[in-house]
């Protein structure tokens, strides 16, 4: 049987379908692959993680920690969680706006997400792209727990002792503290694999994003202390926040 002109273009259209069908990642003008290629890139040199909302189920919280210097911060999600994290081809920007917290010292991603997903946060810094981790949202199989509970011993005048112990899950492999004041400015931000900070010590302390040296802590002030419990996969599992006077 000859073939015409036509049956050739069909065939060839029916090809290039299969052949996409076969490939499971997403070709966008926006997807990470691109810009990944088109600059010189730092994995793993992004500080970000996600917790849900306290107040709504569908709700996710994407925070990361915007280097002074930092440009361009933008949010790159999956079209669910069952794809290759380490695809970046399977990640496309989301235009969505990053809002202040403690006063702009750390930024936040807040995006309604019925389904779970993968997350990665970008930024620019000296003329390089600079990555996070990939973030495992996991806020319908694993709701952040939210809860008040840390023992603050403030025996060292200035220099309270914070103690804390996992909530219902028990797999946090890192713990974030914030110090902030009564204007939510954050005086320390620090991370120990210990269940446990002082203010301001830092002989357990395995990552610190303190700008300088804290101020001492006013006994007649009232201060803030936040915690976050992260798991291996960057989801908050734990989140503490308590008020307190030294």
């Amino acid at each position: 049987m000859k073939m015409n002109k036509t049956h050739y273009i069909v065939l060839a259209l029916c090809f290039l379908f299969h052949a996409c069908k076969k490939d499971d990642t997403i070709e966008n003008i926006d997807s990470l692959a691109k810009l990944v290629a088109a600059n010189a890139i730092e994995i793993d040199n992004v500080i970000a993680c996600a917790s849900g909302s306290k107040t709504d189920d569908s709700m996710t919280i994407t925070y990361v920690y915007p280097r002074s210097g930092a440009t361009g911060l933008s949010y790159y999600e999956t079209i669910d969680a069952s794809v290759d994290k380490d695809n970046y081809a399977n990640y496309i920007k989301i235009d969505i706006e990053a809002s202040d917290v403690f006063n702009g010292y750390l930024k936040k991603f807040t995006r309604s997400n019925i389904q779970e997903k993968w997350v990665i946060i970008t930024f620019f810094e000296d003329n390089k792209l600079h990555l996070s981790n990939p973030i495992r949202l996991k806020h319908r199989s694993k709701p952040t727990e939210f809860i008040g509970m840390v023992e603050i011993d403030a025996e060292m005048e200035r220099m309270p002792v914070f103690q804390w112990q996992d909530g219902i899950y028990e797999d946090n492999r890192i713990y974030f503290q914030v110090i902030s004041d009564d204007n939510n400015d954050l005086l320390s931000g620090t991370y120990t694999f210990e269940k446990q900070f002082q203010y301001y010590k830092l002989e357990n302390v395995v990552l610190n994003i303190s700008a300088e040296m804290p101020p001492q802590l006013n006994p007649t002030d009232i201060y803030n202390f936040t915690l976050m419990g992260v798991s291996e996969d960057n989801w908050v599992n734990l989140f503490v926040e308590k008020r307190f006077t030294p």
